[in-house]
C-alpha cells in the first residue's frame, strides 16, 4: 500500500468506528452488533497511552472458553498496530460491552499455541483477515481477554 492508501484506510477505519460505536450504544448492543456476515461485534473501552483517556472501539470477537474473549488486531491490514492493541499493551485493562452487558476485562497476546488454534474459527467468522494478513508484513497480533478477578489482578500489578 502507499503512504496515502495507508491514511485513507486509516480515516476510514476511524469513521466506520465512529458511526458503529454510536449505533451500537443507542441501541443498547441491539443495532451494530454483527457485522453483514454474521460476526459479532462488541465494544472494548481501553485507556489511551498517551492521553489517559478512555478510548472506544467497536471489534470483531469471538467467544473463547468459558467467559474469555478473542480480537484480532488486525486494522484492515495496515502496517501500523491499531491504537486499541497499543493501548492493551501499556495497560492490559478494558472493559468491553457485548450487548448491553458491560464487564471488566483484563487482556494478553494469545500464544503461539492458541492463535494457531484460534485462527481457523477467526476466518471461519471473518474471512477477510486473511485478506488483511496478507496485505500487511506484520504477523496480525491475536488478543485474548478474559473477566478481571480483584484480588488475582491486583496482585499481579503489584497493588
Amino acid at each position: 500500500m502507499t503512504a496515502f492508501q495507508e491514511r485513507l484506510g486509516g480515516l476510514a477505519v476511524q469513521w466506520m468506528s465512529g458511526v458503529n460505536t454510536v449505533a451500537f450504544r443507542l441501541s443498547h448492543g441491539r443495532a451494530a452488533a454483527h457485522v453483514p456476515g454474521g460476526a459479532r461485534i462488541c465494544l472494548v473501552t481501553t485507556t489511551g497511552r498517551r492521553t489517559g483517556r478512555p478510548r472506544t472501539v467497536p471489534l470483531l470477537y469471538l467467544p473463547y472458553r468459558d467467559d474469555q474473549i478473542v480480537l484480532v488486531a488486525s486494522h484492515g491490514g495496515l502496517s501500523a498496530q491499531p491504537a486499541w492493541y497499543l493501548n492493551l499493551r501499556a495497560d492490559t485493562r478494558a472493559t468491553v460491552e457485548i450487548g448491553a452487558n458491560r464487564m471488566p476485562m483484563v487482556a494478553r497476546l494469545a500464544t503461539a499455541t492458541e492463535r494457531t488454534e484460534v485462527w481457523p474459527t477467526l476466518l471461519a467468522i471473518y474471512p477477510r483477515f486473511e485478506i488483511y494478513q496478507r496485505r500487511t508484513t506484520r504477523l496480525i497480533a491475536v488478543v485474548i481477554l478474559a473477566p478481571m478477578v480483584p484480588a488475582r489482578d491486583s496482585a499481579q500489578r503489584g497493588e
